[in-house]
C-alpha cells in the first residue's frame, strides 16, 4: 500500500514540532536554573551570518503550516514574528502543532501532483506537491529544527540526541 501525502507530512511535521517544543522547554528550565535571561538564547546564533534562535523557530513553524496550506491549495497565512521569550516560542510551536494535527487526510488527497510555485534562491520554481514536500519543505523544516537544537546546545542547555529524536512510537 502506498504512503499518502497526509502520512508523509502531518506525522513528520508533528514529530519535529514536538521535539522543537521539548528542546525549547529545556531551554526555559536551563535559563531559570542558571539565572540566564531567556533573551540571550532567543537572540543567540551559531555564527554571525546565521539567523538567531527565534528566526529558526519562526521558519520551522512557517514551513510546517505553510507546506500543509499549499498542499491543500490554500493561501498561506502570515503570522507575526514577534515572540521575545522561549515561552512565547513554545506557544507558537504548540499552536502550529494544533493546526498540523487538524489537517484532514482527505484535504491532502491528490496533492502529490498539485503544482506549487515557490521562490528558491531568488528564482521561481514549480514543484509537484510530492517534490515540494520531500525535496524542499521537509529538508528545510528539519534544517531549522536542528539549528534551533544546535543553538541551545551550544549555549549549554543539556540536550542530547533523544531530545531531538524523541520516543519511537
Amino acid at each position: 500500500m502506498p504512503i499518502s501525502m497526509h502520512q508523509a507530512s502531518v506525522g513528520a511535521f508533528d514529530r519535529g514540532l514536538a521535539a522543537l517544543a521539548n528542546i525549547l522547554r529545556k531551554g526555559v528550565a536551563h535559563a531559570t536554573e542558571k539565572k540566564i535571561d531567556e533573551r540571550v538564547f532567543v537572540e543567540s546564533r551559531l555564527f554571525p551570518d546565521m539567523l538567531p534562535l527565534r528566526s529558526q523557530v519562526h521558519i520551522a513553524t512557517d514551513f510546517a503550516r505553510g507546506t500543509l496550506e499549499r498542499l491543500q491549495g490554500q493561501e498561506t497565512v502570515k503570522w507575526d514574528d514577534n515572540e521575545a521569550t522561549l515561552a512565547e516560542l513554545v506557544d507558537r510551536v504548540e499552536r502550529t502543532r494544533e493546526i498540523v494535527r487538524g489537517v484532514d487526510a482527505a484535504a491532502l488527497e491528490g496533492s502529490e501532483t498539485r503544482e506549487t510555485v515557490r521562490k528558491v534562491g531568488g528564482k521561481e520554481r514549480t514543484f509537484t506537491g510530492l517534490d515540494y514536500l520531500t525535496k524542499y519543505a521537509l529538508p528545510n523544516f528539519y534544517f531549522h529544527v536542528t539549528t534551533a537544537y544546535d543553538i541551545l546546545r551550544h549555549n549549554g542547555v543539556p540536550l542530547g540526541k533523544a531530545d531531538y529524536v524523541g520516543p519511537i512510537d
